[in-house]
């Protein structure tokens, strides 16, 4: 069986061209199968690491987003007396009242508007995003018609850049900062004082009241002491999980396109790899009459070219994995289902896409090579040994 084998690697690397051709057109598939599930992974990733394990959001119930909740200011000052809310080093409740909203703003070059969300912020928002830092200028003063931006929306939107002057709501707004949140969903946002934007979009209630927990453990107390208030009409969540259900539906819209696409575009790349092993069998015709006739079993012939086919399939996969790997040191931005506001994030290769695009080369070259293989094995020893 080793001798078939190493038989079948050298018969790759003497048909090197067809080798790379169909090898080429697998790790084409394999590639744009693991950029759009990376994609959604992307997504995924982003949303998910704006939130903290620590803190809790209560919004409206029912409600899919801040940008559809509404909490009013009875509601809100109630959850920010729960006793499991966390305290800073000067004995503060680390707690916020936010309001989201949404404006259209036009992008740099192209000309193109997108939605981008606003959060007005209060208390201890900074305090519960760590990750925030600033990287030019300062944050908005409370009372005064001033914001800071993401360093995404800095980069992409006409406006966005330090001093510059953004109108919105029947008002400039002066950007007195840009910010950085790392690879979460803030560094797509702007950040402006709530009461002045309540006022601004005319809000009578905050979109939700994020607070630290003392004991992360301890959020199925407070979820249940604040849904079961007659006083309350609001669902109280994971920080993360909040976050993470506002992937969802993107995500999985992404990774459906792919696998669709992904198995439209297959279907040429098992049809190449047929082509290239039905070749190999009629090229080595006498060859495998020769085989046969030294006592080589049918099975062997067939495991041999069948091997021959997924070390096909695995050469794509490995080279469409390789130049998908590339794609994470780009940025791009897409429409967030949920919120319908734009968020920018990079592509993200996991383990997990990684053995999904091995598995999906190996299942092309077994889909390519599996018709051939059995010609293969089937053939007459004496009619093969006839074309020698």
């Amino acid at each position: 069986m080793k001798l078939l084998l190493a038989y079948s690697f050298r018969n790759l690397l003497a048909r090197r061209l067809t080798t790379l051709l169909t090898a080429g057109g697998m790790a084409l598939v394999v590639f744009a199968f693991a950029a759009i599930i990376m994609l959604a992974e992307g997504i995924e990733t982003t949303l998910v690491d704006s939130g903290s394990f620590q803190n809790a959001i209560a919004i409206r119930k029912s409600s899919n987003s801040e940008v559809q909740s509404g909490v009013s200011r009875v509601e809100a000052a109630i959850v920010e007396t729960q006793p499991e809310i966390a305290c800073d080093a000067q004995g503060l409740p680390l707690v916020a009242k936010e309001v989201v909203v949404l404006i259209n703003l036009r992008k740099r070059g192209s000309g193109g508007t997108s939605n981008v969300t606003i959060r007005g912020i209060s208390g201890a928002s900074l305090a519960l995003r760590p990750q925030l830092k600033m990287v030019a200028g300062r944050m908005p003063r409370s009372g005064a018609a001033e914001i800071a931006v993401g360093a995404s929306i800095a980069r992409r939107f006409q406006s966005g850049g330090l001093n510059d002057s953004l109108p919105f709501a029947k008002n400039d707004w002066k950007v007195v900062g840009i910010f950085d949140a790392g690879n979460t969903g803030f560094s797509s946002e702007i950040w402006g004082d709530a009461d002045q934007l309540m006022q601004a979009f005319r809000r009578q209630a905050y979109s939700s009241v994020i607070f630290q927990l003392r004991d992360p453990d301890h959020l199925a107390t407070v979820k249940q002491r604040i849904e079961s208030d007659p006083r309350l009409t609001l669902d109280l969540k994971r920080e993360v999980d909040y976050y993470r259900e506002q992937s969802e539906m993107t995500a999985t819209f992404l990774r459906i396109l792919g696998t669709a696409l992904t198995i439209i575009f297959s279907i040429g790349a098992v049809v190449g790899a047929m082509i290239t092993m039905y070749a190999a069998v009629a090229n080595r015709t006498a060859e495998i009459g020769t085989l046969r006739a030294v006592g080589f079993q049918r099975s062997a012939i067939l495991t041999a070219f069948l091997a021959e086919s997924l070390l096909l399939g695995l050469v794509g996969g490995f080279a469409g994995l390789f130049l998908a790997g590339f794609l994470q040191f780009f940025t791009v931005s897409t429409t967030n289902f949920q919120t319908f506001a734009e968020l920018a994030f990079r592509f993200q290769l996991s383990p997990d896409i990684v053995m999904e695009g091995l598995g999906f080369a190996v299942i092309m070259g077994l889909a390519g090579g599996l018709l051939p293989a059995f010609r293969a094995a089937r053939m007459n020893i004496v009619e093969a040994l006839r074309e020698a």
